[in-house]
């Protein structure tokens, strides 16, 4: 399959990368970091990284402005994302080849090209993977531009190495990718230096969450946030904040915005992506988002939570 990718990657002139919507480091990493790879092994080759740009990320990258002409003869790569409702710009379709990396479960099995791994622990690390195979294949070379980037999204997808989906492998990829002496202590600030109403909110959440047999749950609606002066993005960020609650099983965030309810649900054990299925999300067995449309609605994700963990 890597060498198919590989191959196809080369019959290219033209190459487009998308990514999920609100992305997250390994959004960034992946796309990004495949963009930054295929340029600096064919420097030939045009190649684009497109999405709506999230200012968080600020410090990995931004993507690139890219119009509806080129995507003609051009082979499409979509990463780090499980189906096509949430693939960031609706013009994948545009191209002449659709190649699907990722590392979610396979419910939505689009593209002309797949390559699904749900034992990756990010699309971050199938990138690294890739990269070793073409290297033997192809003699492709990688830097430490390139390397910030891959590392930063595995790093942001195993939670700084502490989630389940940490492996031997992906421990692997990542000394690989120090080897390469970006600065690591700047990223991990830049990732995860937070300003004090941020710290603030965090301090809310503690005081304020509610918790009942191992289910817990947090609102944030919008007064709240405009109280703290916190975008929807950036309290995302914050839905890890549970995780060292004693007797926590799983919990789920729900943040406000101007016209919906985002679900971000976490889970140390039970299975809460068929929760988020119910709701017109996905994603992984312990970590999954969804989208409700009202707080009564918000009420019932709670209901099947603690179906799910009992």
């Amino acid at each position: 399959m890597k060498r198919q990718i590989i191959d196809t990657i080369e019959s290219y002139d033209k190459i487009i990368i998308h990514r999920h919507v609100r992305p997250d480091p390994d959004a960034y990493g992946s796309q990004i970091g495949l963009k930054e790879l295929i340029a600096l092994n064919y420097p030939d080759k045009k190649v684009w990284a497109t999405g709506t740009h999230e200012s968080t990320l600020d410090f990995l990258a931004k993507p690139d402005s890219v119009s509806d002409e080129d995507f003609k003869d051009a082979l499409v790569i979509v990463t780090d994302t499980a189906n096509t409702e949430r693939i960031d710009d609706s013009r994948y379709k545009l191209g002449s080849f659709l190649i699907k990396i990722d590392h979610h479960p396979n419910e939505d099995a689009y593209g002309d090209l797949l390559w699904v791994n749900t034992e990756a622990s990010s699309v971050s690390e199938m990138i690294c993977e890739l990269y070793e195979e073409a290297k033997e294949y192809k003699g492709w070379e990688l830097d430490a531009s390139i390397a910030r980037l891959l590392y930063a999204g595995i790093v942001g997808d195993t939670g700084r190495f502490m989630f389940q989906s940490t492996t031997e492998q992906t421990m692997f990829y990542a000394g690989k990718l120090l080897s390469y002496g970006f600065d690591r202590t700047t990223l991990f600030n830049e990732m995860y230096e937070v300003e004090s109403n941020m710290l603030q909110l965090k301090g809310y959440i503690y005081a304020n969450f509610e918790m009942e047999n191992g289910v817990g749950h947090m609102k944030l609606t919008k007064e709240l946030l405009n109280k703290y002066q916190v975008a929807e993005s950036e309290a995302s960020l914050l839905v890890s904040a549970l995780s060292d609650v004693k007797g926590m099983k799983c919990w789920v965030f729900f943040i406000e915005d101007e016209k919906e309810i985002r679900v971000r649900l976490r889970s140390k054990g039970p299975i809460i992506n068929e929760v988020a299925k119910k709701y017109g999300g996905g994603g992984h067995p312990l970590a999954a988002g969804a989208t409700a449309y009202s707080w009564e609605e918000a009420e019932r994700v709670i209901e099947d939570l603690k179906k799910a963990v009992n």
